[in-house]
């Protein structure tokens, strides 16, 4: 299949809805972005990539890195973490306080920001350094060393982050929370700045399409049933309280960020990273999801 001619064909035809929506203001690093970038790429299992647009420019994946920590906390924990966490899809706003209150302290899922948190908090009282070890795991899982952390970005997210204050509060109230609110926060905030590029992240999500393990590699990031588990969640909830829709228009397992990035799951052929920062009234990319879509009619992958 041609992706390189269908990559451009995409580009060309949401070129004129870029920048329709709105950058994630309410952090103000992010207020500043270009609403009308777009970059797209793809990774396959023969090793193949393919990219168009801003393809190759740095952006902060956000709520992309919660895929990251949930492998990293699935390596490093046992069962008892589903305990702390549910797999349900919200249904509400992916910072909601009141389903939390609802759900007496277990959030909904592990990809709404409540969730996101207690996995931080597992993945402290299991490793020294884990700012450095989330860093290191991105850094391994894309080929690229030159990864890094986006400081303006956290530095915003750290002064403006009032409703994640409140969120771990809440957490607290519940006894949900094991380590000091502070260090929890500060690597959350570190890992939403995660500064990569469609391609980095493409090629990053391969294992997740490939039953746990990179393409060529021996050892297994994850066994073939702890994948297909975050392919199940990112099917459901991945996309905050839009993922019916994903599912419905575009049919494979994405996981979004407020920074305007989505990436896909092809399983066993290839993942796919879709970057625009004008997001719809549910925080996901517009022309992320556009292009996605597109990409699905074209080519006729998906998983339905």
């Amino acid at each position: 299949m041609y992706y390189q001619k269908i990559l451009e064909e995409i580009i060309e035809e949401i070129r004129p809805t870029l920048g329709e929506g709105a950058v994630a203001d309410y952090i103000p690093a992010l207020a500043e972005v270009d609403p009308c970038q777009f970059g797209i790429a793809i990774s396959t299992m023969d090793g193949e990539d393919f990219a168009a647009g801003d393809a190759f420019k740095p952006f902060s994946i956000q709520s992309i890195s919660k895929v990251f920590n949930l492998a990293l906390a699935m390596r490093l924990c046992d069962d008892d973490l589903w305990s702390r966490v549910g797999v349900e899809p919200s249904g509400n706003a992916f910072n909601s306080l009141s389903q939390l209150e609802y759900e007496h302290g277990i959030p909904r899922n592990p990809f709404i920001n409540a969730g996101a948190l207690v996995i931080t908090d597992s993945i402290i009282s299991r490793s020294s350094e884990p700012v450095d070890v989330i860093l290191e795991f991105a850094r391994s899982c894309a080929g690229n060393p030159d990864i890094t952390y986006d400081e303006e970005v956290f530095r915003s997210e750290l002064a403006h982050g009032h409703r994640n204050r409140a969120l771990i509060n809440y957490l607290c109230s519940f006894d949900n929370i094991a380590n000091d609110t502070e260090q929890i926060l500060t690597t959350y905030f570190y890992q939403c700045s995660l500064a990569m590029t469609c391609m980095d992240l493409a090629r990053s999500f391969r294992f997740l399409a490939n039953a746990g393990r990179m393409p060529g590699s021996v050892s297994p990031i994850l066994s073939s049933h702890q994948t297909r588990r975050i392919n199940s969640l990112m099917m459901t909830c991945g996309t905050y309280d839009e993922a019916g829709e994903f599912a419905f228009h575009v049919g494979l397992p994405c996981k979004s960020g407020v920074g305007g990035g989505i990436v896909a799951i092809v399983p066993k052929q290839m993942s796919i990273c879709v970057w625009s920062p004008a997001l719809g009234p549910k925080g996901n990319s517009l022309a992320g999801m556009q292009a996605l879509e597109l990409f699905c009619q074209k080519t006729g992958l998906a998983i339905f």
